[in-house]
């Protein structure tokens, strides 16, 4: 059962990562209709800049400065080079930047290295949020903070005793990716911006003839779709590793993220985001293969059969392919996604 517990809250906290890295890419899209290519690399960033922030301040007060100058940098990029091209249509758009995540790739590796940075968290965060204790006579039990190592040895040999910790980085990223989604969502639906910012996508001229910069409010939801890139950067990177590479690994994955929750869909990214981190990370920690399961069924394949390699795949080994796989799916069977109202 504690196994069950911690693999569900490790996916669902995977997940909710997720959802941070995308809710500011489906903000982007759902304002502006611009699909940003560079936004993992914001990512990247904020957690760069939040390494060397906290360097100097400590980590919570890089937990505010990050997202702002990351924020800051987006707004900038929009004003000076996004709304050059915003006239020539999506192509444009999307070549510039994809051309940017490269800038920013070269310039993370010109500034901080190639080498992996140890972004440490605060100490309050280093240990374990809780400790499952799955006893074999007296249950299951939490007990807050670390548990004592005399708790987790059993006295009798007869008896089963598992303490299973939840790291507090990972608390910490699911508490403020919850934050995130309820103020972002009463931000857009219950403030005059949000309201502003929704009808300066589908009617501009409106909008402006009211008195509204809507070039000034483009930059803005770009900048804060950035900023909120470079939160998720900050919380990911003191929790997971600080890398050049770290872009490339999540970059794919929330534009599987958005596109199955529904383009431009808030709700949708965080459906899709929660369901892409718990089934993988199931897939991992079930870590079977086709071959054992038909052992373990009691049946008998011919050694050839056993011997093929698509028998010996485990669930752990294709678990990088499911996210693509429910992709096409979704592709196939809703193509405007989980959620998605959208049809361009």
């Amino acid at each position: 059962m504690e196994f069950f517990i911690i693999s569900m809250l490790n996916g669902l906290s995977y997940g909710l990562l997720l959802f941070m890295l995308s809710s500011g890419l489906t903000l982007i899209f759902s304002m502006m209709g611009v699909l940003n290519f560079a936004h993992a690399s914001f990512y990247m960033l904020g957690a760069y800049v939040g390494y060397s922030v906290s360097t100097v301040v400590g980590f919570w007060p890089a937990l505010i400065i990050a997202p702002i100058v990351v924020g800051g940098l987006g707004a900038l990029f929009e004003r000076l080079f996004l709304r050059k091209v915003h006239k020539f249509g999506h192509v444009p758009e999307l070549l510039i930047t994809f051309g940017l995540s490269y800038v920013i790739f070269e310039l993370v590796q010109l500034i901080w290295g190639r080498i992996a940075l140890e972004f440490r968290p605060p100490e309050i965060l280093r240990g374990p949020a809780f400790t499952l204790i799955n006893h074999s006579v007296d249950g299951l039990s939490v007990l807050w903070g670390a548990a004592p190592e005399k708790m987790c040895m059993a006295a009798d040999a007869t008896i089963r005793l598992v303490c299973s910790p939840f790291p507090a980085t990972r608390g910490f990223m699911m508490l403020i990716a919850l934050v995130m989604l309820v103020s972002v969502w009463l931000l857009l639906t219950r403030t005059r911006i949000g309201l502003v910012i929704q009808a300066a996508l589908t009617h501009p001229e409106a909008v402006e003839s009211l008195g509204h910069n809507v070039p000034a409010v483009f930059m803005m939801v770009f900048g804060a779709g950035a900023g909120l890139a470079g939160l998720a950067g900050v919380i990911g990177g003191s929790t997971f590793l600080t890398e050049p590479a770290m872009a490339a690994t999540v970059g794919s994955v929330i534009f599987v993220v958005v596109v199955v929750g529904g383009m431009g869909s808030l709700s949708g990214a965080f459906l899709a985001s929660v369901l892409i981190g718990v089934i993988q990370t199931f897939a991992v920690a079930f870590d079977y293969s086709l071959g054992t399961l038909v052992t373990q069924l009691g049946l008998t394949l011919s050694p050839a059969v056993m011997g093929n390699t698509l028998i010996k795949l485990t669930l752990s080994q294709v678990a990088p392919i499911l996210p693509y796989l429910f992709l096409v799916l979704i592709l196939i069977f809703r193509p405007k996604g989980l959620l998605g109202t959208r049809g361009d």
